[in-house]
């Protein structure tokens, strides 16, 4: 029985990778708005009712995977913590290991895939409103989990607001120097010493940080 459960999950996620797939490039080749949800089922050879069953709405079909991914990736690093790390040197590691493998979510990724990706986004109104939603929601799920552990700290859901706020401003800087046609070899450096910097302002508070004279 179990095997046979694990058959049939391979096989949703076959399913679900083919019909992401063909969407994207359906979405590359004509434009987001210019292809309907129909073509992408023919394209993937499954029915209409099977993508909206996999993907409840047209911009899930580009952004569900990464609003998975951001769950998945908070849950780790909260499970992953080392003996006595913190959640912000946790999460500093996380962001600077990341860095160092040009990962996609710290903005410094500049695969044609990568880019390709961005500008599809950028370029769709309703992918950039999704996508503001997504960050919303992933900063309450992230809420949620630390209340969770924390149970009744105030400082929980304070904390989840600061940590996706540095992570998505960091993105920001390095996606926007990549798209102005600089490298990520180039611009690692600098990111490396804005995310250091952006979260010894987390560890230790802004403190005097602008005080007027």
């Amino acid at each position: 029985m179990s095997e046979t459960m694990g058959l049939r999950e391979r096989k949703k996620l076959q399913t679900r990778r083919a019909i992401h797939d063909a969407a994207i490039a359906l979405f590359l080749e004509r434009g987001f708005d210019e292809v309907s949800v129909a073509e992408v089922a023919a394209a993937a050879q499954v029915s209409k009712m099977t993508v909206f069953n996999y993907f409840p709405t047209k911009e899930d079909l580009v952004l569900a995977p990464l609003e998975e991914q951001m769950y998945a990736d908070a849950m780790r690093v909260l499970g992953e913590r080392r003996p006595g790390e913190s959640l912000v040197a946790a999460s500093r590691r996380e962001f600077l290991a990341r860095l160092e493998r040009r990962s996609s979510d710290t903005g410094l990724d500049d695969s044609a895939a990568a880019m390709n990706m961005l500008h599809l986004v950028r370029g769709t109104p309703s992918l950039m409103g999704r996508l503001f939603m997504i960050q919303v929601f992933a900063e309450e799920r992230l809420a949620r989990l630390l209340e969770a552990e924390s149970p009744g700290d105030i400082r929980a859901g304070i904390a989840a607001s600061q940590l996706t706020a540095l992570w998505r401003r960091l993105q920001v800087v390095n996606t926007r120097r990549i798209v102005e046609g600089e490298s990520s070899d180039a611009v690692y450096a600098d990111a490396v010493r804005a995310a250091n910097a952006g979260f010894d302002l987390l560890e230790h508070g802004l403190g005097d940080f602008l005080t007027r004279s």
